[in-house]
This record gives C-alpha cells, structure tokens and sequence, in this order.
C-alpha cells in the first residue's frame, strides 16, 4: 500500500546502491570468514541467527535499549491523536506508540515494515514542544516507515555490528586466549584485519544513506503537514536543548544516532560531521526556507 507521503527517487536509489554495494561486501566477508574459519556450516548458522535476531526483533531491541515502552491511548491520548491524525492524512497504518522516560528531547522509528512498526518519543520532547512542532516530529518519523529506510538501515547495519562483533572476539581473544599456536594467532590476526575492514567500509555507507535520509524525511513531513516552519522551529529547539543534556546521559543515545530524529551530541561534532548520521542543523534549516518559500509560508524561525 502507498502512502500520501511524497515518495523521494533518490532515496530510493541511494538505498539500493547502499543495499547493493553492502550485499557485495556481505559475500566476501561471509566467504573470507569461511575461508578462515574452514567452518562454511557454523558461520552461516551463526550469522543467519544473528540477522533474523537483528531483523525481526530490532524494534523491541531498540526499546529495551532506550527504556521505551508501549503507551495506550489513556495514558498518553493527545500524543496517540496526533499518531491517528498523521497516520490517516499519509494513508498508512498507525505504528505502535511508545514513550521513552529520559529527559533527552528526542524520537526515533523503528520496525521492519509499515504494519510492524514503532514510534517512540521521549517524555522530554513530549515536556519541551507545541502541538504543532510534535506533529512535524511524528511527520519525520512516519515518513522514514513511509519511505522503508527504516529496515534498510537495521539492514545495512547488520554487517557492522557482525563485524565489529568478531573484532572484539579475536582481539580478547589473543589477549586472553592463552598459548596458541602461530596458525591459530594467525587466524585471529586476519579476522580482526578482515572484518575491522568490513566494519569501516559499512560505517561510512551507512551514514552516507543516513545523512541523505534525513533531509528526505524533513521534506516529506513538511510537505504532508503544510507547516516546514513548525518542522524548523522543533529542531531548532531540541538541538538547542540536547546541548544542555550532560554528556554522561548523552553516551547511552548515541549508540542510536542513526535512528534519531536530531543526533545525541551535545556539541557540533567538528571533523565528524563527515561520519555524522545527520546533516548540520543550517541544512535542515535551509531546506525546510526553501519548501516554506514554495508554499508561502512565513519566515521560518532564524530566517529573514
């Protein structure tokens, strides 16, 4: 079923170059560890159980993560009205509703399709915005299970977190492994090599898709709600807000960037803007002017 939401060709060609080119590096990877591990059956077993974990369970896995539950609609209705209003303008099935309990002022989407899916928002965006700036959040939201970047991202960020698994398992491996023999040492050493490599390669691609998938986001909320400058004044004040968090209850969140609508940072990341999972808050900002001059909207906020 389609949504109302504007569909975005070059997302949709970012994600299955991004698929793609992950797929291809998912072959070589399974096969170097085959090769290695002379073991084709225990690492297909493996990592098929750990995709179909990652898969069908990474909306309870991000909840569990973040502290989130499911709230019915007695216990938050005005949020669960908004969810109704939203979900039947952009035609889509109404996602499950959860509320995390942290201060931080964010929200994130999660799930596998459209009829599995999950919004989640924290008790401190649902304290910190209006009305009308909490539906351009849950627009944003929407739109990446509108979109399906959702699961491509929980799929593309499969092959990192494997990777990055085995390099933890062979360095403490060799460290606390005891006596080994050099083939074995060997081993380790070139699955440690293999898959730290493998690990940057679809860390890099992945916030590439990330970045872009954002500014995708933005727009199509903007143009389902008709209000960018709600969507603009919303992040201005939950970026403005997040830098105020302190650091120690930022470290828990940022682990979940790429799901967030604004990243837990609680300062401009510097040279990491180019490994950031979201563009700069002056590009969110200049495109969301650009939609609200096409619509005749006012000045977004910070705008002339």
């Amino acid at each position: 079923m389609r949504s109302r939401f504007r569909s975005d060709r070059g997302l949709t060609v970012r994600m299955g170059i991004t698929l793609f080119l992950l797929g291809l590096l998912y072959v070589g990877f399974v096969a170097a560890l085959i090769a290695l591990l002379k073991s084709w059956v225990l690492v297909v077993v493996i990592v098929a159980l750990l995709f179909g974990a990652q898969y069908w369970f990474s909306d309870r896995i991000a909840l569990f993560a973040m502290r989130g539950r499911i709230v019915e609609r007695d216990d938050y209705p005005e949020l669960h009205g908004v969810v109704d209003r939203l979900s039947a303008l952009a035609d889509m099935p109404k996602p499950v509703v959860a509320v995390s309990a942290m201060d931080m002022p964010n929200a994130f989407a999660t799930g596998r399709n459209p009829d599995n899916a999950v919004i989640c928002v924290t008790t401190g965006l649902l304290r910190r915005l209006e009305p009308a700036e909490l539906e351009g959040v849950l627009a944003h939201e929407l739109s990446h299970v509108a979109h399906k970047d959702v699961a491509v991202v929980t799929v593309a960020s499969f092959l990192g977190v494997i990777a990055g698994l085995l390099v933890r398992f062979a360095f403490y491996s060799q460290i606390f492994g005891g006596r080994r023999d050099q083939n074995t040492l060997a081993v380790l050493t070139v699955v440690m090599a293999v898959s730290a490599a493998v690990y940057a390669i679809s860390f890099l691609l992945i916030r590439a898709l990330s970045r872009y998938r954002e500014l995708a986001a933005d727009r199509a909320a903007a143009l389902l709600t008709g209000r960018p400058s709600a969507l603009a004044s919303a992040l201005t004040k939950v970026t403005g807000d997040i830098a105020r968090i302190p650091t120690k209850d930022l470290r828990t969140a940022q682990a979940f960037n790429a799901f967030y609508f604004t990243p837990a940072f609680g300062t401009e990341p510097g040279v990491g803007r180019f490994f950031a999972t979201h563009p700069s808050l002056e590009q969110r900002l200049d495109q969301l002017g650009r939609i609200s001059a096409e619509l005749g909207e006012a000045a977004l906020p910070g705008k002339s």
